[in-house]
């Protein structure tokens, strides 16, 4: 994290409360959305690294899928949600290991060697450094290997009102109510509505899950909190890793303040 942003969202704090509503659906749809992006079925033989690995539902994913995963995150409370996953759905597994570490330590990142998989949703825009962050993990990959990369969406002026909420919610604690309710209406207000005219109530809200296997309560707090934050527009992002020696494969562009999601193979 960037010595400008002193203060910065408990992401492991998140986490570990959304543990307590993972269930074997989540693991499924997580490893679904990684063979949609990816483009593939198995990972059976592959390496895994998952980048900022949050709760390590994503690794967890990708073991399913038969990769043998390393998993890091600088919050320990992270590596703490992860380790807890791991010992739930995968006790004693000797094919994953999570430990504490930064994506922003070039030299650390350099004893960990390549990877055929290197998995960074959602994690390098929250650093305070991003173009530091996504120059070092391009070094991680594998030749012929992937990159798959989720990075918040450039949307000008309303990006910046956006920072500015999720900088007010860590650094004021007395505004957290008035903006978690405002993101929920934002985020899920119309939904609500439209699910309540069709006589399905909360329907979405319910079935939020299949996307990525995330928790929609949680994903919510994430937004609002959020902090660092940086973004990029898709071509940014796709003029970046073609200079390192990448071609896109699979993409799915945020028609809003959400993630672009990227797949890079490596030349």
């Amino acid at each position: 994290m960037s010595p400008s942003h002193p203060r910065r969202f408990a992401f492991g704090k998140n986490w570990q409360r959304f543990l307590g509503s993972v269930t074997p659906a989540h693991v499924e749809a997580s490893a679904t959305s990684l063979q949609v992006m990816m483009e593939v079925q198995s990972l059976s033989g592959k390496t895994f690294l998952d980048v900022g690995c949050g709760s390590g539902l994503s690794s967890l994913a990708a073991r399913r899928l038969g990769a043998r995963v390393f998993s890091f995150d600088v919050d320990p409370q992270s590596v703490a949600a992860a380790q807890a996953l791991r010992e739930r759905f995968a006790p004693h597994d000797p094919d994953w290991d999570i430990a504490v570490g930064s994506v922003l330590e070039r030299e650390w990142l350099d004893t960990l060697g390549r990877w055929d998989v290197v998995y960074a949703w959602g994690v390098l825009h929250h650093t305070g450094a991003m173009w530091d962050a996504l120059g070092n993990v391009v070094r991680l990959v594998a030749p012929d290997g992937y990159l798959f990369l989720a990075l918040y969406n450039d949307q000008g002026y309303k990006s910046r009102l956006w920072a500015l909420a999720k900088r007010t919610y860590v650094e004021h604690p007395w505004s957290r109510p008035f903006l978690v309710l405002f993101n929920l209406l934002r985020a899920w207000g119309l939904t609500s509505l439209i699910d309540l005219i069709s006589l399905r109530p909360f329907h979405s809200w319910r079935t939020y899950a299949r996307a990525r296997g995330m928790s929609p309560w949680w994903d919510v707090i994430d937004w609002i909190g959020g902090w660092p934050y940086e973004v990029a527009t898709p071509e940014a992002v796709f003029h970046f890793c073609r200079k390192k020696g990448y071609y896109l494969q699979n993409f799915r562009l945020s028609q809003g303040l959400g993630c672009n999601q990227f797949v890079f193979r490596k030349h």
